[in-house]
């Protein structure tokens, strides 16, 4: 039997790694983690909790003591935390407002890093895993490592457009450009690193960037 096949894809916010990545798992037969759902997951964790975000030690316990639970079938997607159903909660603003505070703290980062390696090792079959280190620090030896970016302008207009509209300049321009500014500190998702593929999707519709991905698996799984 063949190895399982592992692509990691990173990239900043509305790069469309998720839908690409979504598809591309889909059309594969393989599993699909949304590691930034953990870090999501984990931030309401604490807001709701009364834990102010400046609270590193209020936040860093959180974390390390949420019971996190993903889907990872692409068809269904859903993320628990300490038994409670926040699929819809994780993309309100006040979540993506306060991520940060998660995705900026070491302790953090390396509790949930552990987690995510351990979903991709369980996925038999294969898994497209995306996020932000996904190829530099979580599955750094992936069949296929890609990071995938956009013109900022774009990316905010597809981030507006998956939210339906419903969200104003500012408070786009925070989930996108400030989160990306803030989670650059610890993570770089700007510039691919050596034997990471870059693919700018600017100018590429979602089932041309999906056929990429698929033609880069293809092509690893005959070496």
């Amino acid at each position: 039997m063949s190895k399982p096949l592992v692509i990691a894809i990173d990239g900043p916010s509305g790069s469309g790694k998720s839908t690409t990545s979504r598809g591309v798992a889909a059309r594969l037969g393989l599993a699909y983690l949304d590691t930034g759902a953990l870090y999501r997951a984990v931030t309401v964790a604490f807001l709701d909790a009364g834990i102010d975000p400046t609270d590193a030690a209020g936040v860093i316990a959180t974390v390390e003591g949420a019971e996190l639970e993903i889907s990872t079938d692409p068809d269904d997607q859903w993320v628990r935390v300490n038994g409670r159903d926040v699929t819809t909660e994780i993309r309100a603003q006040r979540t993506s407002a306060n991520a940060s505070a998660v995705s900026t703290l070491p302790e953090c980062r390396a509790n949930l890093v552990a987690r995510q390696r351990a979903l991709i090792a369980a996925a038999t079959n294969g898994i497209v895993a995306e996020g932000r280190d996904i190829t530099t620090v979580v599955a750094p030896d992936a069949d296929v490592r890609l990071l995938l970016t956009a013109d900022p302008e774009i990316r905010m207009a597809r981030r507006k457009a998956d939210l339906g509209g419903a969200i104003d300049a500012a408070a786009l321009r925070d989930q996108v450009l400030r989160r990306d500014a803030d989670d650059s500190k610890l993570v770089n998702f700007t510039t691919a690193a050596d034997g990471v593929t870059h693919l700018d999707c600017t100018f590429l519709t979602l089932a041309e960037t999906i056929d990429a991905v698929i033609d880069l698996a293809e092509a690893a799984r005959s070496k």
